[in-house]
């Protein structure tokens, strides 16, 4: 298997567990994709104390999102230090691609669409485009990008190589 073959599963196995678990992520990521659109589109309405609790309540469901994530893909998974350190040593180039597909969805979702797109929008339009791209990359970029991280874990540090399944069928 060549190292672009082995990194390559770790986004398969994201799209897998993304899919199959995707009440999960819309149900989680929802709260956050929620309060961005009404916090980013009527910023001066909403009082500081509020805004302030709504990031609080934002980061919880981030919190609970990730570690439920990471509880399905752990399912059944041993991991090890050493076995992370010999992957990283075997399979460096692997992750020299994980890098690079990461900070190209990271151009496109952050610099381009978030950063350099809004600057051709009429100033009129800027906050309420930031508010709807919020709302669309709660659910998808930002839960997908977890998912990534997690696979990448999970690709790594097992102490066994096995297909990357998301979920562990039990007898």
């Amino acid at each position: 298997m060549s190292e672009l073959e082995l990194a390559l599963e770790v986004p398969r196995w994201t799209w897998r567990c993304y899919t199959e678990h995707l009440g999960l992520v819309l149900g989680l990521s929802s709260i956050a994709s929620i309060q961005r659109l009404i916090v980013v589109n009527w910023t001066a309405q909403i009082p500081h104390g509020v805004a302030l609790a709504s990031e609080v309540v934002v980061l919880t469901a981030r919190i609970a999102l990730v570690v439920s994530l990471w509880r399905i893909a752990m399912r059944g998974q041993a991991l090890r230090l050493s076995a992370g350190r010999a992957f990283a040593r075997n399979h460096w180039r692997s992750l020299l691609w994980q890098g690079a597909f990461l900070g190209a969805a990271y151009l496109v979702f952050e610099v381009l669409a978030e950063d350099a797109l809004p600057k051709l929008l009429p100033a009129s339009a800027r906050q309420t485009y930031l508010a709807i791209l919020l709302f669309l990359k709660n659910p998808t970029v930002i839960a997908l990008t977890f998912l990534w991280w997690i696979g990448v874990v999970r690709q790594a540090f097992r102490t066994k190589p096995a297909q990357m399944a998301c979920t562990v069928s039990t007898p």
